[in-house]
């Protein structure tokens, strides 16, 4: 990325960061995954129990790896070798964990979270529970509007995310929303998280680089 792309990415970030502070929402704007990384460490000092919503984003980052070697407990619901009971058991847990990281699939230059869940883990958690919730999202995920938010989460993170996941789902096969009617669907649960929850102390790290779908 030469020094005027990555300036206008940074401009993206700042003009995104200041609604969001506007919403209610405290802001950090990182400019590497290693800047942001350092800035999760420090949110994560006081916790014990870390949630983390199945996100691309964290896994770029190896937020699990690194908060494990530390010592921290990790409810991660998508490990391999998980009974459905199992893995419903976690996704319960994460709502009352210390702190629960994910990320978001849009965000608008309103300050808007635009995001689609199967199940509601994901969405739920980032609306009531858990402690604290920390959510990263690279430059990718900057839109303009609600209306395009809305489409890049149909168009751009849903397709690979199903196929990445293994459901047998239109987009899985050609890569497009047809907006299908199929039992594996995973367009269920839509929202739109206009304020900073009332009772959640929700923050957002901005990072200056393509991170997740």
């Amino acid at each position: 990325m030469d020094e005027h792309q990555r300036w206008h990415r940074r401009s993206l970030l700042e003009q995104a960061a200041v609604a969001l502070e506007r919403n209610g929402f405290a802001t950090t704007v990182c400019e590497s995954r290693e800047e942001a990384v350092a800035y999760l460490k420090g949110e994560a000092d006081e916790a014990q129990t870390l949630g983390f919503g199945g996100s691309m984003t964290l896994a770029d980052m190896d937020l699990v790896g690194l908060f494990e070697g530390a010592g921290k407990k990790t409810l991660v619901h998508g490990r391999s070798g998980y009974s459905p009971e199992q893995r419903r058991g976690v996704m319960q847990d994460q709502l009352n964990c210390d702190l629960f990281f994910t990320s978001t699939n849009a965000l608008t230059l309103q300050g808007h979270l635009v995001n689609i869940d199967a199940t509601g883990n994901r969405v739920g958690a980032m609306a009531f529970g858990p402690q604290r919730v920390v959510v990263v999202a690279g430059v990718n995920k900057v839109c303009h509007s609600l209306e395009s938010a809305l489409r890049r989460v149909k168009e751009v993170a849903c397709p690979p995310n199903a196929r990445r996941l293994g459901f047998d789902t239109p987009c899985a096969k050609t890569g497009l929303c047809s907006d299908c009617n199929s039992p594996e669907r995973i367009c269920r649960i839509t929202t739109i998280i206009e304020r900073k929850p009332r009772a959640t102390d929700l923050r957002i790290c901005l990072v200056n680089e393509q991170l997740g779908y």
